[in-house]
């Protein structure tokens, strides 16, 4: 105890000491001065350095990865869950319907009318067919308030032969028609039951045809076809047509070219005009020559083309040229949802005694035949789909034709005798027109579903004539509906409604020497057609897949109305049929 106490008395001291000398040293040697700072010290960037060593840690102590070792410890558990085996889904499957070659139709109605349809088509063996068909359609009349008989009768037929090799398609037909019609139209009040005693006013059509075309794989010539037609009248008229055209296809430069060479050959005659017995001669000759090229990009798709067109007027040794422009574009602005298109075409018809007269039968056999020649057609339009069921079609167009062909009346003869059955206000002769229209309309297609369809078609026209007043007969707007809708398996129905507008027609009386007559004139009366609306339907039902029954009504609106002057139609009519489907 003494010990310690001794050390800490004797560093006690010690400590004091030494701290007695340091304050007096302090005191000694520093003087207190006064600093006084003249400028604050300003820094710059360049007084910034980097220290550019990078710093390396290395303790020398090198860590391992720890290897791990997972192990599961499973314990089984009781369990009375058993899954069920899985199903896969099966369609119900339809089963494909049994398709037939051949098709037979007859049908009975008011008026004592038939309708009989017969489509036959037989293989041969593997490479042949044969087929044909018959088309008759007729009624015994009875249409009110009429002077003269109105019965008809149209019958068609057709038989083809057609072979199918490898590199080569042929194929021959042959047919024919008989028809007949009567001018029932005497023209009232100008006539009267008296006036119609004695006027056979019934008139025969027939005509036969014989024609061909040859098909080749990978030859420049790809196609060929001719047609020969013979037409005539129980009016001693007579006509001949024939008609051939070559399709080739070319490679020049990477370019394919397809050209279209046609020869048109047209000759007929008639044993008078309207007026006297002058006998009327017709005949042309044309070849015309179409290439085109037709360029596809993308969306965008472009025909470019030209037609050249060589006439002849055989009867009056005259000769032209035409050249017709034959461009076409579309362009898909929305993929199928919106296509805008347009083009302008245009074109030489041969019009013929038989497109005439099938077109309107009550013409009479006095008739100038002349082509028609369509100068240009320019059209724009917009097509698509509305929604995956229902597209559209809207157009609008605007062409000029000279020669345009109108149906117009034939005026009655007054003051000389009346010869012919056709010269009572009750037929029809051609008159010529340069004409040119303007037209829009669109179209409108539903499918909801494979059991129900429905179309839609409107069309509006502004005519504007050069010599003509009128253009004669042509309706100012056109409509249709279509619609088909299969009930059921076995039953199935339709309607479909035909609109025409208002057309323009005249009646009155010709003059050979201008007697003096007050009550009637020179000038033909004009007279303005009423539209009208004719709405049909039908209903069927399916036996099986051979027979099908079925009912038909027409003009349910039961009118009365004249589809060309003074030829008023059948009222509500009434059909009831039956179709069958077989095979040889």
């Amino acid at each position: 105890m003494r010990k310690h106490i001794y050390f800490s008395f004797t560093g006690l001291c010690l400590f004091s000491t030494l701290f007695s000398w340091a304050q007096e040293r302090e005191n000694d040697t520093l003087n207190t001065n006064v600093i006084n700072v003249v400028k604050p010290y300003t820094p710059t960037i360049s007084d910034a350095f980097k220290v550019k060593e990078t710093p390396v840690l290395d303790d020398g102590v090198t860590t391992a990865k720890k290897a791990v070792d997972y192990t599961i410890f499973s314990i089984p558990v009781a369990s009375t869950f058993t899954p069920a085996k899985g199903k896969a889904a099966v369609l119900d499957k339809q089963k494909a319907p049994k398709l037939f070659d051949n098709y037979a139709n007859l049908a009975f109605g008011s008026y004592t009318s038939v309708l009989a349809d017969l489509y036959l088509n037989h293989a041969i063996s593997r490479t042949e067919n044969i087929g044909g068909y018959l088309q008759h359609q007729s009624a015994q009349g009875g249409i009110n308030n009429l002077l003269l008989d109105d019965a008809f009768y149209n019958t068609k037929l057709q038989a083809n032969y057609e072979q199918i090799n490898r590199n080569l398609k042929w194929d021959l037909n042959l047919g024919g028609l008989h028809q007949v019609y009567n001018w029932h139209g005497m023209q009232q009040p100008y006539f009267n039951e008296t006036d119609a005693k004695g006027v056979d006013a019934g008139h025969t059509f027939y005509g036969a045809n014989l024609g061909g075309s040859v098909q080749l794989e990978d030859a420049y010539l790809s196609k060929g076809e001719a047609h020969f037609q013979y037409f005539g009248d129980d009016y001693g008229s007579a006509e001949n047509h024939f008609k051939a055209k070559l399709i080739s296809d070319v490679t020049i430069k990477d370019y394919d070219i397809n050209t279209q060479l046609t020869i048109d050959y047209l000759g007929g005659s008639f044993d008078r005009n309207y007026f006297n017995s002058e006998a009327i001669n017709y005949g042309n000759f044309n070849i015309g020559l179409a290439p085109s090229y037709q360029l596809v990009q993308e969306d965008l798709s472009v025909n470019l083309g030209v037609s050249v067109v060589y006439l002849n007027d055989t009867e009056a040794s005259e000769s032209n040229v035409y050249i017709y422009p034959n461009i076409a574009a579309s362009y898909r602005l929305v993929d199928e949802l919106l296509l805008v298109y347009g083009g302008i075409e245009g074109g030489l018809t041969q019009n013929t005694y038989y497109s005439v007269s099938q077109e309107n039968p009550f013409v009479s056999p006095t008739l100038l035949i002349l082509p028609t020649n369509k100068q240009y057609d320019a059209y724009v339009g917009l097509k698509g789909k509305i929604s995956s069921n229902m597209g559209y079609d809207v157009k609008a167009s605007y062409r000029s034709e000279k020669n345009k062909q109108l149906f117009k009346n034939n005026l009655i003869p007054y003051d000389f005798t009346r010869t012919e059955a056709y010269q009572y206000g009750n037929s029809y002769g051609l008159v010529y027109d340069k004409i040119t229209t303007l037209s829009v309309g669109g179209k409108l297609q539903v499918d909801l579903n494979q059991d129900f369809t429905l179309a839609l078609t409107a069309n509006y026209f502004i005519y504007n004539t050069d010599a003509e007043a009128e253009a004669w007969n042509l309706p100012n707007m056109k409509a249709s509906l279509m619609l088909d809708y299969q009930i059921t398996n076995k039953w199935f129905a339709g309607a479909n409604l035909f609109f025409e507008g208002e057309r323009q027609a005249v009646s009155g009386f010709a003059f050979a020497n201008n007697p003096a007559n007050p009550i009637f004139t020179n000038n033909p009366l004009p007279i303005t057609l009423d539209g009208f609306l004719d709405a049909n339907a039908h209903v069927g039902y399916r036996v099986n897949n051979r027979l099908d029954v079925y009912a038909k009504v027409n003009n349910l609106a039961n009118q009365s109305y004249h589809r060309w002057l003074n030829y008023p139609v059948q009222t509500f009519q009434a059909l009831v049929g039956a179709s069958y489907k077989f095979d040889f």
